[in-house]
């Protein structure tokens, strides 16, 4: 897949690259998301390979949701054997919804119907209904704020991120 004329393709690339995540070519074995694999902060892509440009937000959902120390580890034989937990894969998937709003992507992009358990238009369904899964984990680790907290503190509510990357 050529990054020239997929302007998806290059909005995603310079947004990860202004949050601090490196994206290194490389050509990949089989992956679990084509084309995809992650690394010690960064995503290695093998346009070659890569059939939905969309599966790099989850992915960076993935790097961005935890800690810096752990993001370092990513890919590695260090990274703890339950990494994703359970809640950074649900803020992962929410993480890559308020990146897709942010970059005025449509939802199918990135919740693509191949992807996500055949669950994708259930998260769309309720995404678009603000039903947030996951919007506990997001605002706990400091990314955004829930409706209420952001009337108190008078911030921009979720899908306005706070923050793009974990501490």
């Amino acid at each position: 897949m050529p990054v020239e004329g997929n302007l998806e393709l290059q909005k995603i690339l310079s947004f990860l690259k202004e949050i601090g995540l490196d994206i290194i070519e490389k050509e990949l074995d089989t992956t679990f998301l084509p084309g995809l694999s992650l690394g010690p902060n960064c995503i290695y892509i093998d346009y070659n390979k890569l059939l939905y440009p969309g599966d790099i937000l989850h992915e960076a959902g993935h790097l961005a949701v935890t800690t810096s120390s752990q993001r370092q580890l990513a890919g590695t034989k260090k990274i703890a054997a339950d990494w994703p937990t359970q809640a950074e894969e649900i803020g992962a998937i929410l993480w890559s919804f308020a990146a897709a709003n942010h970059l005025q992507l449509p939802l199918e992009f990135v919740f693509h119907p191949y992807g996500y358990k055949n669950e994708s238009d259930w998260l769309i369904s309720n995404f678009t209904n603000e039903n947030y899964i996951g919007l506990p984990f997001l605002e706990w680790i400091g990314l955004c704020l829930g409706k209420e907290r952001a009337v108190k503190e008078n911030k921009p509510a979720f899908p306005a991120m706070l923050k793009w990357m974990r501490d």
